[in-house]
């Protein structure tokens, strides 16, 4: 769905990641990433955000949480994370990118609170219950600090994807935050949901989420019982478009991750402000069967569109044109991915040894790819900055020794 995008808007970003895989400078079974591209994307979507008083913490996880993505998006103004996990956490303070927001979407396990609280040091920690908060608080006073806790909340008709459950019960909001508030080493700072918006197949639109409502309620419950200087956070599908609709619903934070490479759903049938600046790049392995093989390792598209025809560019030299396009057939959720199927059918056979570039929506953290940063695509002198694995570690690729 985004190759299209790409082919358009960033076809020089293309030519650059096949240039170099040919040159040997990138490996198969890459995410690539131009991260002057997103250095830009980054400095538009902060500044609409700072317009509207939000404050923005970049989400790494689809990107796998590379280096050379935290220093694009700290170059582009946005100087806080938002970590899905201790290790998102990990390797973005290891890259400099502070954490804004920690213990949203996964809870920090117990005996890792204590480096959340003296390594990771957030400016907040989500929690869902009482048992959570009170180990954020315990390694807060610990380590010599109060931990401002954001909770996450919930009711009747609200949206969660399949394992994402959670929180408390949002009609208990006000003793909620009492009781996080008498906590030693913590207290309360507001209240959290996922998804706040999503993207609708049908309209090809976002739309707020019912969540979206019950933050906006339990605000305005808090506000009557004293609290109005809350946080709201209201993650998903967020993009620099949808900001003016979420300040309008009361929301003080907003979390971009796939706006920050222009792979949020909305990318795919508009032309956002955000350019497309990520590809998954692999070669052709073999033959068989009339079709040529290409390395998998990461090929995950997340499923936020029903089923479509996915292509490649498929060629052994820089190429941008819709003439190197070919299908090709993924392995269904329930198989390893070990290699893509590509239609061999009409001219030019591909060769062993052919780059292939994929646009798709990426979740890179749950794949074994690599991810590489390039610089310089604008300039026409690109060249690798990093090369790392899911964790924000360097690779000696290819000399892995």
């Amino acid at each position: 769905m985004f190759l299209d995008v790409l082919l358009r808007r960033n076809p020089a970003f293309v030519e650059a990641a096949i240039a170099l895989h040919q040159a040997g400078k990138l490996p198969a079974n890459c995410y690539v990433l131009d991260l002057d591209a997103v250095e830009r994307n980054a400095r538009l979507f902060s500044a609409e955000a700072n317009r509207l008083g939000m404050k923005t913490f970049a989400m790494t996880k689809q990107v796998g949480r590379n280096s050379g993505f935290c220093k694009a998006v700290m170059a582009g103004g946005i100087d806080r994370a938002v970590a899905v996990d201790m290790a998102c956490a990990v390797a973005c303070e290891r890259a400099g990118l502070r954490a804004g927001h920690l213990g949203h979407l996964v809870q920090i396990p117990r005996r890792e609170a204590d480096l959340g609280a003296a390594y990771i040091r957030p400016d907040y920690w989500t929690v869902f219950n009482d048992t959570k908060a009170m180990e954020a608080a315990a390694a807060a006073k610990r380590a010599g600090r109060t931990q401002k806790l954001l909770a996450r909340i919930h009711t009747k008709g609200d949206t969660f994807y399949r394992g994402h459950e959670g929180g408390y019960d949002a009609d208990d909001i006000v003793a909620v935050g009492d009781r996080l508030d008498a906590l030693d080493g913590a207290e309360f700072a507001g209240i959290t949901t996922f998804p706040a918006l999503l993207y609708d197949n049908d309209t090809k639109k976002i739309a707020p989420t019912h969540n979206l409502q019950t933050l906006e309620k339990a605000a305005k419950t808090l506000a009557a019982a004293g609290r109005s200087d809350i946080e709201i956070n209201a993650p998903g599908t967020t993009s620099s478009a949808v900001l003016p609709a979420l300040a309008e619903a009361g929301t003080t934070q907003c979390e971009p991750g796939n706006g920050l490479h222009g792979t949020t759903p909305l990318h795919a049938v508009e032309d956002l402000p955000e350019d497309p600046a990520v590809l998954y790049l692999t070669e052709v392995s073999h033959h068989h069967g009339g079709k040529a093989y290409c390395f998998g390792g990461g090929l995950y598209i997340d499923p936020v569109f029903p089923t479509y025809d996915v292509k490649a560019v498929v060629s052994g030299e820089p190429a941008a044109a819709r003439s190197a396009l070919r299908s090709v057939e993924i392995p269904p959720p329930e198989a390893i991915d070990y290699y893509g199927m590509i239609d061999s059918d009409g001219p030019g056979t591909p060769d062993i040894g052919d780059s292939v570039i994929f646009g798709f929506r990426g979740q890179a953290f749950v794949t074994r790819a690599l991810v590489a940063g390039i610089s310089g695509v604008a300039s026409g002198a690109p060249q690798v900055a990093t090369i790392e694995n899911i964790f924000g570690q360097p690779e000696a690729w290819p000399d892995l020794r």
